[in-house]
């Protein structure tokens, strides 16, 4: 029998170990009458889009921060961050000629699966940062206590930044009528410049072409869709949001429309497994080059037994070196199992690497590199692949290496901000669409 606290009989990983157990638990009991931060309704037509999806025409972009922090949560950054990824989408729009489906990974990514419990500075050790909903990241005893105070302030910022991110889109900011904004100076650096200015031009053409055809306005606020996602890593925190809602059967995840499972917290038989298989929300999986047939049949059971589109996607995530020998073997036993998933690819996480400085980084190169391999080994084993997970900002840090103009590991100093995953900056991540959405075209040219 499923509840939403029946992950507590699992073995759990990654869980925070509050001092005092009794705080904890008075936080919690908070946090479940307050009120939600998505509907079910989004919930549920996030899902119909997922199942388009699956069936190869929509395509998912699915981007944003590796770890969101409470300071982030200003009014330029969420702006800059929402700029970014309606840019990214209108480019592959009319690269995949099919809707995309935006879903941010904000409000609400303030966990994080760490390696190790403690880390060690100086001979000193103390507990790892595990995110702003965890602990702080100063490396101090005080600092990095967990403290589930911070459980109220991750959703209260999560609340300010949805708030304000669909104020934009009603009020406007959604317009998408001038793609010539688009900030293309790197694309001077890049051989493909003309490229990537005539398909400036191609947006803005078929947007006019729209308008005058059929006599409305291309892009209309009222239009465009925006979801969120966050991993469901603290369970606490995700269990106290999960209920019942009226007219609608099962239980729902109300902190987020699309929650995700990661690599270290995936066990078919673990708590986290056990926690979403009983909600109603579209689910995440991600999967790395160890993932077995018996894994995959497993989480096809539990977790889409009647083989849904659109109920399970797997993120798959291997390195631009591995993805080759990977992937091919994980789509032979989905369709094995007669899975109906949406498959995403993940080309940041399987590309991180450390300079001889110690300075965490992923190349430009590696991430495309992931990317393009994936479109060609979906293509040749007969299906499309459903979508990018892409970690970015829409600010200029200087964290991943490469690209038109991009930073050479000598740069990163400069404006390195991110307390545990590099990402994408703007530039990198508009140059990044630009190529896949070129991918695409090609790949549609030469399947028509």
């Amino acid at each position: 029998m499923w509840s939403p606290d029946s992950w507590r009989d699992r073995p759990a990983q990654q869980q925070p170990e509050y001092p005092d157990s009794a705080e904890a638990a008075k936080v919690l009991d908070e946090l479940r009458v307050l009120p939600p931060l998505v509907t079910s309704w989004e919930i549920v037509r996030l899902r119909e889009l997922l199942a388009e999806a699956a069936e190869g025409r929509q395509f998912v972009l699915q981007g944003g921060d590796c770890a969101e922090r409470f300071v982030d949560c200003t009014p330029a950054r969420i702006t800059n961050t929402v700029k970014v990824l309606l840019q990214m989408s209108l480019v592959l729009v009319i690269g995949a000629r099919r809707p995309v489906i935006r879903i941010g990974r904000f409000a609400g990514q303030y966990a994080k699966p760490r390696s190790a419990n403690l880390e060690t500075r100086n001979g000193e050790s103390l507990p790892s940062y595990r995110g702003d909903n965890i602990n702080r990241a100063e490396f101090t005893p005080a600092a990095r206590r967990p403290d589930p105070q911070l459980l109220l302030r991750g959703y209260e910022r999560a609340a300010m930044m949805l708030n304000f991110v669909r104020a934009l889109v009603k009020g406007g900011f959604a317009d998408l009528h001038h793609p010539e904004y688009f900030d293309l100076d790197w694309a001077r650096h890049s051989p493909l410049s003309d490229e990537y200015h005539r398909m400036v031009q191609t947006i803005k053409d078929s947007l006019q072409f729209v308008e005058n055809v059929l006599g409305v306005r291309a892009g209309d606020t009222d239009k465009i869709d925006f979801f969120t996602a966050h991993e469901a890593l603290h369970l606490g925190y995700e269990s106290a949001q999960t209920r019942r809602v009226p007219r609608r059967p099962g239980y729902f995840n109300l902190l987020t429309h699309f929650p995700w499972v990661g690599l270290r917290t995936n066990d078919p038989a673990g708590a986290h497994v056990e926690y979403m298989r009983g909600i109603e929300n579209p689910i995440g999986i991600k999967i790395g080059q160890t993932a077995t047939r018996d894994q995959i049949a497993r989480w096809l059971d539990v977790l889409d037994p009647q083989r849904q589109p659109g109920r399970l996607t797997f993120i798959h995530r291997f390195g631009v070196g591995r993805i080759a020998d990977a992937l091919p073997h994980i789509i032979d036993a989905v369709r094995a199992e007669g899975g109906r998933v949406v498959w995403i690819c993940d080309p940041m996480h399987g590309n991180t690497q450390t300079t001889a400085s110690g300075i965490k980084t992923r190349n430009f190169e590696d991430v495309y590199g992931e990317v393009e391999q994936a479109f060609d080994i979906h293509a040749a084993m007969g299906h499309k692949l459903g979508g990018v997970h892409i970690e970015l900002t829409g600010e200029n840090v200087t964290e991943c290496v490469g690209g038109a103009r991009g930073p050479s590991e000598q740069d990163l100093a400069r404006a390195y901000e991110s307390e545990v995953d590099p990402r994408l900056n703007y530039e990198q991540s508009m140059e990044l669409a630009f190529l896949i959405a070129r991918k695409m075209t090609n790949g549609s040219a030469q399947n028509g």
